[in-house]
């Protein structure tokens, strides 16, 4: 699948994008990526069904400590996301590196480090949940492990890695990680961001699902993985653009300078 963008195909914007990255100085990058982080985190906690405040979120990432106790959670959950994010930047960048089931579990136990407490390694759900908010199928919990193994197993063949582009593998994943369901807790930011790990190591910028698009999202879920993977090029296109933006954009030079 080649999107076509305003400029160009998705790749060609993606080249762009790295032309700019490469050309800009650090400060410019780490404006653009505090921003982006700022961003992930909203949309991707609102498609979970919590939705932070600017207010909140710079609280937690920027001022410090709340100034009341009762928001020691919401910063806590803001803040393990933002690390969990830092995780996958820096597992992205590793020259020997391939997703593995101790790797999922990473990323989950940092969103949700309270699940290593007296334990070695976080473990899978073990029973299928009343409440949730995503209303697909998912596994029951004794195929759980198999189907992780399975899906571990297909993402790092030599035969898919040859057969299918990158964008469609990390959308495939991540559709297969929500439909196995494996954690309690914090699934869906899982899959996404086991989805921009793979992502960032083939080069592509994260993709950040809107909070608009989250009935879409649930929908899409609920159908074949031809059409997440659909919504996910779209996000990406997004995401690439607007990225391009920000670093084409240039200061009107001040009148006598």
């Amino acid at each position: 699948m080649v999107q076509q963008l305003h400029g160009g195909s998705l790749e060609s914007r993606v080249a762009r994008l790295q032309e700019l990255t490469k050309a800009s100085d650090p400060e410019k990058i780490e404006e653009f990526r505090k921003l982006m982080e700022m961003s992930w985190i909203y949309h991707d906690s609102a498609l979970e069904g919590v939705v932070y405040t600017p207010e909140e979120l710079n609280a937690a990432l920027v001022d410090g400590q709340p100034t009341d106790a009762a928001m020691v959670p919401v910063f806590d959950e803001i803040r393990n996301h933002k690390t969990a994010i830092d995780m996958i930047y820096e597992m992205s960048e590793r020259k020997r590196f391939s997703v593995s089931l101790d790797v999922i579990k990473k990323i989950y136990a940092q969103l949700a480090p309270e699940e290593l407490e007296g334990r070695g390694q976080p473990t899978y759900r073990k029973d299928m949940p009343l409440h949730r908010l995503y209303f697909h199928d998912i596994s029951t919990p004794d195929k759980i492990s198999y189907k992780m193994r399975q899906l571990i197993q297909w993402a790092n063949s030599a035969d898919t890695k040859r057969s299918t582009h990158a964008v469609r593998l990390a959308a495939k994943v991540h559709y297969q990680l929500l439909h196995i369901y494996p954690f309690p807790r914090h699934t869906g930011k899982v899959a996404r961001l086991v989805m921009n790990l793979i992502l960032l190591r083939h080069g592509y910028p994260p993709v950040i699902v809107h909070a608009t698009q989250r009935q879409r999202y649930y929908d899409a879920l609920k159908g074949a993985d031809e059409g997440v993977s659909r919504l996910i090029h779209n996000a990406l296109g997004a995401s690439v653009e607007s990225a391009v933006r920000f670093f084409e954009h240039v200061e009107e030079p001040v009148e006598g300078t």
